[in-house]
């Protein structure tokens, strides 16, 4: 249609968000169906938060905020960063946007010019991609397979890094993969960041409280101070808080970015939801004594699912670190033939020849960036999970 954006023709729908409608859709029409596309936490929002938001309607704290976020949530930011991270920012450093997805967008609006350059390491979420191509830049992918942990290395960064080069998006632990980088690991990182001034960091932290078996999160301004101020530490309160529909997002940064993002903010959304935004003061101000709880129900659940899967013929699942998805490796069912004739020639065949033929909704691993995978969200209950990973069993069992 020639009345649209040719930028529009630079970016694709979430392939995440389609693999949860199409389920829905089969759902609706009587289907057996297990979804694991999902990234959102099944449990509930802690009651104290709930109340905080409830509190907030009562006493008629339902106007409008500062664009980019009301004092009382930036100080609760300010707070959280020094007590967690022992990063040191001012209100004036902070925004606050509709979800961590608008913040990045923001800062990639608010920084790119036509050809600058975004090194993505891959699997990657599927949004940052296309957030890129929508700001104008060229996203350069690095490939980091199953062999390194799903994680980049230092030499693949080195590589990757030209005079064009203007952000890199650091995810740890990872979506899709659940990988996170050790501190040491992020400080060989950021050794070669020091060698590259030119270049900024832009963090997506959203899983930094979902850390399993002892896993230290760490966050690049924490292990490097000296690249504070070319970072933006990017958070929110969707996955840890299970608040992913209240849509709270925030980062620290430099002024000037900050400034940036914040006009951004006032020509698009203008301020995120106040009532959420109170909810967000006392999910970073309040007891955070149920994070653990749940990470105990996180890990059960990812070790079942882990230990199904590389049970199932063709499959290998690496542990991961931290989130709640898994990214098992299909490279042994390439090739091989359904029960019901289908081809496997790569992941989207195989997640799309598994749902029609067992009713388990899985995303494949292109739409990440890495193939033959596929991810799965560990977000739901133990009967869901043991139920699915059977039929993936079975599945793959009968390929011939």
């Amino acid at each position: 249609m020639a009345f649209l954006s040719a930028t529009l023709n630079r970016v694709k729908p979430s392939p995440t968000i389609a693999v949860s409608t199409l389920a829905n859709e089969l759902k609706a029409a009587g289907r057996d169906v297990i979804g694991l596309g999902a990234g959102e936490p099944d449990f509930d929002t802690p009651q104290n938060i709930k109340d905080a938001g409830k509190a907030a309607i009562d006493a008629g704290k339902t106007k409008y905020t500062a664009p980019d976020g009301m004092p009382e949530l930036k100080q609760a930011i300010v707070d959280k960063f020094k007590r967690e991270n022992g990063l040191d920012y001012t209100p004036a450093q902070i925004s606050v946007g509709t979800g961590g997805k608008q913040i990045l967008y923001n800062a990639l609006m608010a920084t790119l010019n036509p050809g600058d350059e975004v090194i993505i390491p891959a699997p990657y979420w599927v949004s940052y991609p296309d957030m890129v191509l929508l700001a104008g830049g060229e996203p350069v992918v690095v490939e980091c397979p199953i062999e390194t942990g799903f994680r980049m290395t230092p030499e693949q960064l080195e590589a990757a890094i030209t005079p064009k080069t203007k952000w890199l998006i650091f995810n740890s632990p990872s979506n899709p993969t659940g990988a996170g980088y050790t501190r040491g690991q992020l400080k060989a990182l950021t050794d070669v960041l020091l060698r590259h001034p030119h270049v900024w960091v832009m963090t997506d932290d959203m899983y930094e409280h979902l850390a399993y078996d002892g896993f230290e999160f760490c966050t690049p301004a924490e292990v490097e101070p000296a690249l504070f101020d070319r970072t933006l530490t990017c958070n929110g309160v969707s996955k840890a808080y299970a608040m992913t529909g209240w849509r709270i997002g925030y980062a620290g940064g430099p002024v000037e970015l900050i400034s940036a993002m914040r006009k951004i903010q006032s020509q698009s959304t203008s301020n995120p939801c106040s009532v959420s935004q109170w909810a967000a003061v006392e999910a970073l101000n309040g007891t955070q004594d149920f994070i653990p709880e749940n990470n105990k129900v996180f890990v059960r659940r990812r070790d079942l699912v882990v230990e199904m899967l590389n049970q199932a013929k063709g499959l290998e699942c690496p542990v991961p670190d931290g989130a709640f998805y898994v990214y098992p490796s299909i490279k042994g069912c390439i090739g091989k033939v359904t029960k019901a004739g289908t081809l496997i020639e790569n992941d989207e065949i195989f997640a799309k020849a598994l749902l029609e033929e067992t009713g388990v909704a899985v995303v494949f691993g292109a739409a990440f960036g890495l193939s033959p995978n596929f991810r799965v969200s560990y977000a739901t209950s133990d009967d869901a999970l043991r139920e699915a990973c059977t039929r993936i069993q079975t599945f793959c069992a009968e390929l011939s």
